[in-house]
């Protein structure tokens, strides 16, 4: 492939968002909405960083299998309505997937640290 490119790529420091996909063996992460359990084989955990100030993960997006074998999409949002903290009641699971994502992340140079929650 003959490539050539120019530029100076640059991100606005406004708001950078960063989404990291993280593929989960099978059978480790049962997610249950409505009675119904799917088996979550993908997350996509969506950062942001607003105006320079510490990241924060917003929204996991899990690709999960149904019962019957269908793909389906869940979408965790991970902050509180006001957007200035975590979200009430979130199973520690859903804070371990961030926390991996964001270690998959410290090559673009997020840090983060996971909210207190209870489990």
């Amino acid at each position: 492939m003959d490539l050539n490119a120019t530029g100076d790529p640059f991100v606005a420091p406004d708001d950078i968002q960063v989404r990291v996909g993280i593929d989960l063996r099978p059978g480790t992460l049962i997610l249950t909405r409505n009675g119904e359990d799917f088996t979550a084989y993908h997350a996509l955990v969506k950062f942001a960083s607003v105006e320079g100030g510490p990241w924060a993960a917003e929204q996991v997006n899990f690709s999960a299998k149904a019962p019957e074998g269908k793909s389906v999409g869940l979408t965790v949002d991970l902050l509180n309505e006001a957007c200035d903290g975590p979200r009430a009641g979130l199973p520690g699971a859903i804070w371990k997937v961030v926390v991996l994502a964001a270690t998959s992340a410290g090559d673009v140079g997020i840090t983060y640290a996971p909210p207190q929650v209870s489990t």
